[in-house]
């Protein structure tokens, strides 16, 4: 697939496995989970991102699991690794290594810790530095549910430009803000969007695609979201969203990480336990994703 193509379509954002008992990375689990996506029709493989707990994991872990990712992945699929980091300094260091050991592109989430004093200048310097350095494509991850962060849509007409930014992933939930993005990157990069629940309306107003954390669990349906769309049936693509939406807001939206493992474990997959400090679902709280997944049809 051209290189101009890859940052369409549905991208999952896989969770990271830990053994139960000593916390650590479980590569077989991992590439089990993997290989039953890959069977499914998805446009690509997205690592470490939020729902893979990517701000929770070692720099060696990521690696590991980019290398077991890389061996089960065709050419065709993009396979992007989330960047996490405080400085630019670590933020580049982390692009290059994992850049040279086998992704495609990188999701990059602005720095939180210091994020209250970071004028849009100093957010462009972080990106446009990153970018100038990194061996791979950029994406940018507008994620303020958990960075408190906001990229406001100049800043992204002015990464756009930048040669090495190919796409702005948005999961505020805000279609307005969705919409915005799709103005200030005009042709010069792709948006996807970050909600599973806002996939049709997103494809609406312009979004190449989206990273949707539903795809994990209702990869199919998500998928024929979007190929309804793209082939003109729209209000078929419609009735999945409407039918699929619930399962995005009472298990990602509400949860996280942890509801889209526990939703994994019910599905056949292994979802497992989360790192701490997140907390796992009680028994209460997975009987409940069980009925959500029961009435939006996912099996």
């Amino acid at each position: 697939m051209p290189e101009n193509e890859w940052y369409r379509g549905i991208l999952i954002p896989v969770t990271t496995p830990f053994d139960p008992v000593t916390g650590d990375i479980a590569p077989i689990s991992f590439r089990e989970n993997l290989r039953g996506w890959l069977a499914r029709p998805v446009d690509g493989i997205v690592l470490f991102g939020s729902t893979g707990e990517g701000a929770l994991l070692d720099l060696e872990e990521k690696l590991k699991l980019l290398e077991f990712a890389r061996d089960l992945l065709p050419p065709r699929l993009p396979l992007i690794a989330g960047v996490s980091a405080e400085s630019t300094r670590s933020a580049i260091a982390q692009a290059t290594l994992l850049g040279r050991a086998g992704a495609d592109a990188l999701l990059v989430h602005p720095p939180a810790y210091f994020g209250a004093v970071l004028t849009p200048a100093a957010l462009r310097e972080h990106f446009l530095a990153l970018a100038d350095a990194s061996p791979v494509p950029v994406i940018v991850y507008h994620v303020p549910k958990y960075t408190h962060v906001v990229l406001e849509p100049g800043l992204i007409r002015e990464l756009a430009r930048h040669p090495n930014i190919v796409a702005v992933k948005d999961s505020s939930g805000d279609l307005k803000r969705l919409a915005d993005y799709t103005l200030a990157c005009g042709d010069a990069c792709k948006v996807l969007v970050g909600n599973g629940a806002l996939l049709y309306s997103a494809l609406e107003l312009g979004a190449a695609g989206g990273v949707v954390a539903l795809g994990l669990l209702a990869t199919e349906g998500c998928a024929r979201i979007y190929s309804l769309y793209r082939a003109g049936r729209s209000r078929e693509a419609g009735e999945v969203q409407e039918r699929l939406a619930p399962a995005h807001r009472e298990i990602v939206a509400r949860f996280g990480p942890a509801g889209v493992k526990a939703a994994l474990d019910l599905l056949g997959y292994t979802g497992g336990p989360t790192r701490p400090p997140l907390r796992n679902l009680n028994d209460k709280e997975r009987r409940h994703l069980a009925h959500v997944l029961q009435r939006a049809g996912v099996e």
